[in-house]
């Protein structure tokens, strides 16, 4: 029987090629396990949507707190203008309680009747004891003006103080929902940078087409405006985009669109309540104050500062609502279309209130 050979060790240039097979393997294999497929326009969009949906949730509440800090701010002003009134009031009684104390000093040394027996001239002294008798009730008098100063003063300072702390509080969950805003908005952001640069192409596009047709529409509407306010309504072949108001409106309604119209493809900003930019209740809000009305700042408040109107009773320059909890509204303009601001990114714009979750309506009064 022969012997077994040994197999031969492989040679230097074979452990070569077989490493850097493995190797490579072992790097492909990696990149396929962590590699991130690269995002849909769709799933992309969807997820915007919603970041978008929940910043504007915090906007609101960054607007409510941001209105009530002002409303702080302004009574907490006008309640320490009152204490600092007040201290110059006590300041100028303890000087005189001073006066009136010295006095006291000096002449409560000797006993009233001694006084008369040694007086040379007991009528004099019984004249001059008459008009002190006066000027005890106007000392007495003068002591519970002091006390009851002294009391509102401490009064008012507990309630300053008291307003400078809720001041605190509502200015730490103003910053707080300033975090949320710029937190979802970086996110969304985000997402979008992940889209190949096809599909950022597609959304380029798609705005600029939106900003194009907000400027058409405002174009269109000052044209109309200029021509006349009380005109009758659109016949065959006008311009439909913008319906004109209600020939039953009021000079008020007739306002509010007007202002709302010129308005039309500024951009959104969140907090802003314009005049170059808006968010959705600040728009609103601004509309109606050019007409004489004012609105509370934010939407879920102007939500309950009219009468409810059903769907069907719209008429132009109702507010219009949507989602659950009433984040976001604009203004009916008639044919089924409000103007609204409505998100970062994006412009005043026409819309069919159809596009979003509707909740209901409010006629100011």
């Amino acid at each position: 029987m022969g012997k077994r050979r040994k197999p031969s060790p492989p040679s230097r240039a074979r452990l070569a090629v077989l490493t850097t097979a493995v190797a490579g393997g072992a790097v492909l294999a990696a990149g396929t396990a962590h590699a991130e497929p690269t995002p849909t326009l769709a799933s992309v969009k969807e997820q915007v949507d919603k970041l978008n949906d929940e910043a504007e949730q915090s906007i609101e509440r960054y607007n409510g707190f941001q209105a009530k800090q002002q409303s702080l701010q302004a009574d907490a002003t006008r309640i320490q203008d009152k204490v600092a009134r007040g201290q110059e009031a006590m300041n100028e009684l303890r000087t005189r309680l001073g006066a009136v104390a010295g006095e006291q000093y000096r002449t409560n040394g000797i006993d009233p009747g001694i006084q008369l027996m040694l007086d040379s001239d007991p009528a004099g002294y019984l004249e001059r004891a008459a008009a002190q008798n006066q000027v005890v009730e106007g000392q007495t008098a003068l002591l519970k003006q002091a006390r009851d100063e002294q009391r509102r003063l401490d009064q008012d300072r507990a309630e300053a103080a008291a307003m400078l702390t809720q001041l605190d509080s509502v200015g730490a969950s103003l910053g707080e929902e300033k975090k949320q805003v710029q937190s979802r908005l970086a996110q969304a952001q985000a997402l979008l940078n992940k889209l190949s640069a096809a599909d950022r192409a597609r959304i380029n596009a798609q705005e600029s087409a939106e900003k194009a047709k907000a400027a058409a529409q405002q174009a269109a509407a000052a044209d109309r405006a200029s021509r006349s306010a009380d005109r009758p309504a659109a016949g065959p072949g006008a311009d439909a985009t913008l319906p004109s108001p209600s020939p039953s409106g009021s000079g008020r309604v007739a306002d509010i669109i007007k202002f709302a119209t010129a308005q039309l493809g500024k951009p959104y900003e969140w907090g802003s309540t314009g005049p170059n930019t808006w968010d959705c209740s600040g728009l609103t809000g601004a509309a109606y104050r050019a007409a004489g009305v004012k609105l509370p700042r934010m939407s879920q408040d102007q939500w309950n500062a009219g009468t409810r109107i059903a769907r069907g009773d719209l008429q132009p320059g109702d507010l219009v609502f949507f989602y659950g909890d009433i984040h976001h509204v604009g203004i009916y303009i008639g044919d089924g279309k409000m103007i609204h601001s409505p998100r970062t990114g994006k412009n005043v714009e026409v819309l069919p209130i159809s596009v979003m979750p509707y909740m209901g309506a409010v006629r100011p009064a």
